[in-house]
């Protein structure tokens, strides 16, 4: 099976969703199952990864109950309060549930971009290790010293990086991200997603061949095992709509085996994720 990795559903709210700024109108509307499925069919997609967008156990109830109602969705990263005393009990409640597969913090969004030193903040990731759960890793380029530091301080959790770390692709910045991504991927307990690309180029004016070299990069870096496809559906509509974010990779996987290809286009995900398929 094909899985997206990475993509979002919400119920547009203004007072939720402030990170939408007065240049994000397209996403300033409710984007739900019955939005996305005929893009999946289209590309042959068979199921997906829903991916927290907002930091609220509301918002995990809305995602937990859209994979109940939609067998497709495969899985749910959803969050919880990490540096809480009371983050045992949030997991009692957000790991019962079988599509419940992981947990981001949106440290992107941290003012202190040492932020992942904090102890308290590793040891809540620590914890997630015993509860059968992974790590979705959501950073800026800037951000990646203490992001090195940080996954190699915690071997026991699997985690994943979300959109190749957020480069400054619209500024055709290769450096340093480059060389601290290829740092960073020298921790095996970490998986990288080939997502969120489109949206740190210039949104109108991109072509493929900017994008060449951070793709390149990263699949040089991570391997084919340790990659996965993401949309980042519907926010890459600011900048693309799903055929030609998924077309973007397409000539690198042509020039896998198909082993290595199926291992990216899906397989992966389905392993770290634990998304039970076939089972």
């Amino acid at each position: 099976m094909k899985i997206d990795a990475h993509q979002h559903f919400w119920r547009h709210d203004p007072a939720v969703h402030t990170w939408m700024d007065d240049r994000m109108e397209t996403l300033q509307r409710d984007y739900l199952p019955q939005d996305l499925s005929p893009l999946l069919e289209k590309e042959g997609i068979g199921g997906c990864v829903a991916v927290q967008a907002d930091s609220s156990t509301r918002e995990n109830d809305f995602l937990l109950q859209l994979a109940d109602a939609n067998q497709w969705i495969l899985g749910v990263v959803g969050w919880v309060d990490l540096q809480s005393p009371q983050l045992s009990e949030q997991l009692d409640r957000w790991c019962p549930h079988p599509r419940a597969v992981g947990v981001r913090h949106i440290v992107q969004d941290e003012p202190d971009d040492r932020f992942l030193d904090g102890e308290a903040f590793r040891q809540g990731v620590r914890s997630l290790a015993e509860r059968g759960q992974s790590y979705d890793l959501l950073i800026y380029e800037r951000q990646l010293p203490a992001a090195i530091e940080f996954v190699q301080a915690i071997p026991e959790v699997p985690m994943v990086l979300d959109h190749i770390a957020k480069p400054r692709i619209g500024e055709g910045a290769l450096e340093p991200w480059a060389s601290q991504l290829k740092e960073l991927a020298l921790a095996p307990n970490l998986t990288c997603k080939l997502s969120g690309m489109v949206t740190e180029a210039n949104w109108k004016e991109w072509s493929p061949d900017d994008l060449a070299p951070y793709i390149e990069t990263t699949i040089e870096a991570f391997g084919a095992d340790r990659l996965m496809f993401g949309s980042d559906w519907p926010v890459c509509r600011l900048a693309a709509e799903y055929p030609q974010v998924r077309s973007l990779i397409e000539p690198y996987l042509a020039t896998l085996s198909a082993t290595e290809r199926a291992a990216i286009e899906g397989e992966n995900a389905a392993r770290f994720y634990r998304l039970g398929i076939g089972d």
